[in-house]
């Protein structure tokens, strides 16, 4: 296998894979789908090369064996993820912000999971960083345990399974097969845009709130300046 020089490490799959190999890929995995810290990692690019790579040649592991465990991985990461939002329950909205966590990322999900409700936990493993947050908000807000699981297991059968499968179908086109460098370069770019998104509108809502704080400051001030030219008079 080949290792990208872009950007840093942690974002491209091919050099996690050629690194940690299947087993570092199943703990990414876990830790992607249900720990605060895994919030950053590239989980749909990971596992499409994953696929990619079997289907290649050029990852040593057999495919449905490799879909078996990352379906496992995945729904066991869930898995505890309700349990630490049920154990830390309403303190996780207060808990301070730190280079790790940012409690806007607890509210997106929270959202989330109020507009879709249980399906949330199907269609966020599909939406990176909310899927990291969206098992623990639902041990948070009591979901069923028996609810929780049916669709845990189905969420992470469908991520799982299409993600890997679809990088592998790919990986059958002779296009792709004889670029297969300049597909990696191009997934691990996909994977720098939510990061890129997320940071335009921290930004942009950063600036929004500096205008308006700005904007009711005038407000106050300009009432009281009025009084004080009343009084003179």
């Amino acid at each position: 296998m080949m290792t990208l020089a872009l950007g840093p490490s942690w974002l491209d799959p091919d050099y996690l894979l050629n690194t940690f190999g299947i087993w570092g890929l199943l703990l990414i995995v876990f830790a992607e789908s249900g720990l605060l810290i895994g919030f950053f990692l590239p989980g749909d690019s990971l596992l499409f090369t994953t696929g990619l790579l079997i289907t290649s040649k050029q990852l040593d592991f057999p495919l449905w064996g490799a879909i078996g465990l990352i379906c496992l991985a995945a729904i066991l990461g869930d898995q505890a993820g309700y349990m630490f939002g049920k154990k830390v329950g309403p303190a996780l909205f207060t808990r301070p912000d730190s280079r790790l966590f940012k409690q806007e990322n607890v509210v997106k999900a929270h959202e989330f999971f109020e507009k879709y409700g249980p399906k949330s936990l199907v269609l966020a493993r599909f939406v990176p960083i909310v899927r990291t947050f969206t098992p623990i908000i639902a041990g948070v807000s009591g979901m069923r345990y028996r609810s929780f699981l049916i669709f845990n297991v189905i969420g992470g059968v469908l991520w799982g399974a299409g993600v890997t499968l679809l990088g592998s179908w790919l990986g059958n086109i002779d296009f792709v097969h004889k670029n297969i460098e300049a597909i990696l370069i191009l997934i691990v770019l996909i994977s720098v845009v939510p990061i890129i998104i997320e940071f335009l509108r921290a930004r942009g809502k950063a600036k929004r709130s500096a205008a308006a704080d700005a904007g009711s400051g005038r407000d106050a001030v300009a009432p009281t300046a009025q009084r004080g030219r009343h009084a003179k008079r």
